[in-house]
């Protein structure tokens, strides 16, 4: 059996895993749309920025915590720096039983550069 890398494990979860564009989300916040926004960022990356109202839970402690924060029915959608660890977050999710999530294409970076608001 040969181990797989993060980046091969990340694109066999993305096969699973819906994604949607940074602008679609940065739209559907200002539309004011009822979701969660989670946040999968190690706590040093999560204190220096994050999506305003989002939930936050490294992707280390999702398998065990994300029911605690984000009841099952709600719409949720994982983010990270740039998509690789939200990709793995949604992944355990859907295991979990969360059917409404999907990740930020290209995670909070770009997020803020197609002009979402950040908070500091």
């Amino acid at each position: 059996m040969s181990v797989k890398s993060f980046d091969q494990f990340v694109e066999g979860c993305g096969e699973r895993v819906s994604e949607i564009p940074a602008a679609d989300a940065v739209a559907m916040f200002g539309n004011g749309d009822d979701l969660v926004y989670l946040d999968v960022r190690e706590s040093n990356e999560w204190n220096l920025f994050r999506i305003p109202g989002a939930v936050h839970l490294p992707v280390g402690r999702v398998r065990e915590g994300v029911r605690d924060l984000i009841p099952p029915g709600r719409r949720v959608l994982v983010y990270c720096a740039r998509g690789g660890r939200a990709t793995q977050a949604a992944d355990i999710m859907r295991e979990l039983g969360y059917e409404r999530i999907a990740t930020i294409a290209g995670g909070v970076h770009a997020w803020y550069d197609v002009g979402g608001e950040l908070d500091q």
